[in-house]
């Protein structure tokens, strides 16, 4: 069956506890991962309507602090599914209620394999994207994937086209 990316939205909101921050009052990244990692993994489970683990994560630079008492915004939504992996994007913001203004935190991909119910790898629902930056997302999640598996030792640059295209002319 055919799923549209806005099938597969997720979006999480958290409020920055005491708790989750650091010796400066900043989120801690890796509560904000962890946070990112529940948001894609639900964004991949309603896609394929099943168990999914995480595969992999992408590299996650952080452009803006969010800061205690700030609240934390995370859109994540499937960009292309493979055989039984999904590519997941994430927005996340941070936003002040005091002054009431939204700033971006960050964005990352995280992959996610849908799960039979013997815990082995499924096959999953294919992607049909829409709009333009869900198409861009779609297209580029290729090369992506081809990179990610170069730097698992999973394919030899000879074997990623897409990706050498980039490279190479």
């Amino acid at each position: 069956m055919d799923k549209k990316p806005s099938e597969s939205l997720v979006v999480m909101t958290e409020l920055v506890l005491p708790n989750d921050t650091n010796n400066f009052g900043n989120l801690m990244g890796g509560r904000l991962m962890y946070w990112m990692d529940i948001a894609a993994a639900l964004a991949a489970a309603k896609h394929c309507a099943a168990p999914v683990v995480t595969a992999s994560v992408d590299n996650i630079s952080f452009e803006s602090p969010i800061k205690i008492g700030n609240v934390v915004h995370i859109e994540a939504k499937v960009t292309r599914a493979f055989n039984s992996s999904m590519e997941v994007h994430m927005k996340v913001w941070g936003e002040d209620p005091i002054q009431q203004y939204k700033y971006k935190s960050n964005e990352a991909y995280y992959t996610f394999v849908a799960l039979d119910p013997n815990g082995k790898p499924r096959k999953v629902n294919n992607l049909i994207p829409e709009t333009e930056e869900e198409i861009k997302l779609y297209d580029g999640a290729l090369r992506r994937r081809q990179l990610r598996l170069i730097l698992g030792g999973k394919l030899t640059p000879d074997q990623a086209p897409e990706l050498k295209a980039l490279f190479v002319k």
